[in-house]
């Protein structure tokens, strides 16, 4: 009854859907439309080419490696990103006294800008006056260039990761809010100790919750673009750590060659697409328990 007239709703909805139409949804049109045309800037479309860019695609090997990233990504994603927040989650959720602290503690990276992250972890590796060179010559070492092709991805790696652990802890943590006490003193009774129970209600009763999780991880991994940039512009020495929101970026707006950047934004929609589907069949977070 409070929503029977719906003349309301539709005028709270329309201003929303009306930005998503201008500003996302005709621009991704735009794009795919792009990707069929040999351009030069933005303005004018130059000469159908069909599926060329896509072909292009298959034979790019600076596109292969930075698809190889984004896998390696996805995957330490899951393990890291999501794995150490619901560790935490698990762990803060057990104390009474300091939860609101290390909810803060927690998700204040989130807080923080990823390029203002980026610049910080630059000053970390820089190799002349870097805080972690500064570190070893402290104990007699040499200084180490952190960037290096050896060592690149693995820098780049470490801020990406940490830096969103605290957005999945507090999605993980309310999820668990969401599970009965009522559940666990019931188990208690029975003997249930807590790893059981952590491994046999938290993780179960979690399902959907671990499946958002793992699916924004992956999901963001895929398209995983400042925090890179801002440490390693132009992908490093060789392009070696470029990933595929930062090697799309380069081609379309520093190399200027737009319509080939169109086709790898569209591929990674499309890979997006099929690894949220897959994530969604295996977890199946609707099944019954």
């Amino acid at each position: 009854m409070l929503y029977k007239k719906k003349t309301p709703l539709i005028a709270f909805l329309l201003p929303g859907f009306a930005m998503l139409l201008i500003f996302l949804y005709v621009p991704f049109v735009d794009n795919i439309n792009n990707s069929f045309y040999n351009m030069k800037g933005f303005i004018e479309l130059q000469k159908f080419i069909g599926l060329s860019n896509y072909k292009e695609m298959l034979q790019d090997a600076k596109l292969h490696t930075s698809l190889i990233n984004s896998l390696k990504m996805m995957g330490l994603t899951v393990v890291f990103q999501v794995g150490i927040a619901l560790l935490l989650a698990i762990l803060v959720s057990n104390i009474k006294r300091g939860q609101q602290f290390f909810r803060t503690v927690y998700f204040f990276p989130i807080v923080i800008s990823a390029t203002a992250i980026g610049l910080l972890f630059n000053l970390f590796y820089n190799y002349k006056g870097g805080a972690l060179n500064q570190l070893l010559q402290t104990f007699g070492k040499e200084p180490v260039n952190w960037m290096a092709a050896t060592t690149a991805f693995v820098m780049i790696i470490i801020p990406t990761i940490w830096s969103y652990v605290g957005f999945y802890f507090v999605i993980i943590l309310t999820g668990l809010f969401d599970i009965s006490d009522e559940i666990y003193e019931a188990a208690s009774i029975d003997g249930c100790t807590k790893a059981q129970a952590v491994i046999r209600i938290t993780l179960p009763l979690l399902r959907g919750v671990l499946c958002t999780c793992i699916t924004l991880a992956v999901t963001g991994a895929l398209k995983v673009f400042d925090l890179p940039w801002v440490i390693a512009p132009q992908g490093a020495p060789g392009g070696i750590t470029h990933f595929m929101g930062t090697y799309m970026y380069q081609i379309a707006f520093v190399n200027l060659n737009v319509d080939y950047g169109a086709a790898i934004a569209v591929a990674i929609v499309v890979l997006g697409v099929i690894v949220s589907l897959v994530i969604n069949k295996i977890l199946k977070p609707d099944a019954n328990l």
